[in-house]
């Protein structure tokens, strides 16, 4: 039985995955708690959480603190890890003006949009 605020909010995360979720290559750097941080590429993104590359496998319920390029750590939840790709639900959901920001930023190939380069 789901009993506490976080765990409610991962279960919902899990449950309503109609959140659109946009295919995009973003590189990145992971640290699992209790490891040493990697660079991973994220391969998918949406309010609630993403996808990324992980060569190692990350047992679900790992904490996992992602750093996109310019940006603060955003701490998550591994859900699953398959196949060298890890799911991971953000604690909080990112507010939708981040996320368009993201998007708007990276092109699908990894590769910093025009206009961003510094």
């Amino acid at each position: 039985m789901v009993s506490t605020q976080q765990e409610r909010y991962a279960a919902a995360a899990q449950e309503d995955r109609s959140a659109p979720r946009s295919r995009i290559s973003i590189p990145a750097s992971l640290r699992p708690s209790g490891a040493k941080t990697f660079q991973t590429a994220v391969r998918n993104l949406s309010l609630s959480g993403y996808s990324a590359t992980a060569l190692t496998r990350i047992p679900r319920g790992t904490t996992c603190w992602l750093t996109l390029p310019g940006m603060e750590a955003l701490p998550g939840k591994a859900v699953w890890w398959d196949n060298s790709l890890v799911g991971v639900a953000f604690d909080r959901l990112l507010d939708p003006t981040t996320l368009d920001a993201i998007l708007a930023r990276w092109q699908g190939d990894g590769r910093l949009s025009s206009g961003d380069e510094g």
